[in-house]
């Protein structure tokens, strides 16, 4: 699994406001809350050890401030750690990862009201580099 960078974290956390945006970020709460695996007998002695989170705190935080690049890189670090000690969590994290990338992707609502529009109306996703030229009609 590719490591989830801090930017597409922010992109998510500034999403919410849309279903599939809240939908991810609420698979992302509830797959951090999930208990904390490690992968060896050592491993669990260690249990409990400082400097490891979940990353609870860290979506909270980012949650708080969805702009906030270090708020984001903190998350991105305490996933990309976990999911190195955590198996089940790696793969559950690479499952949540592809859904919340695929149902952020295509989602487009597109919605016109309030009468007469004077002018072109595009409807669609990540339209850039438009121009228009519109000479005004004075027949109208």
């Amino acid at each position: 699994m590719d490591p989830i960078t801090a930017a597409a974290l922010t992109a998510l956390a500034g999403s919410v406001g849309g279903d599939a945006g809240r939908q991810a970020w609420q698979g992302l709460n509830t797959l951090v809350r999930r208990p904390f695996r490690r992968g060896s007998a050592e491993d669990a002695q260690t249990e409990g050890s400082p400097g490891i989170s979940s990353g609870e705190l860290e979506v909270a935080e980012l949650e708080n401030n969805p702009g906030d690049p270090v708020r984001a890189q903190a998350l991105a670090t305490a996933l990309g750690v976990r999911a190195a000690l955590d198996g089940e969590f790696r793969a559950s994290l690479a499952e949540w990862w592809q859904e919340a990338q695929s149902g952020s992707s295509h989602e487009v609502h597109n919605s016109i009201s309030g009468g007469t529009q004077n002018g072109p109306v595009l409807q669609g996703r990540d339209f850039s580099s438009l121009t228009f030229n519109m000479s005004r009609d004075d027949d109208r």
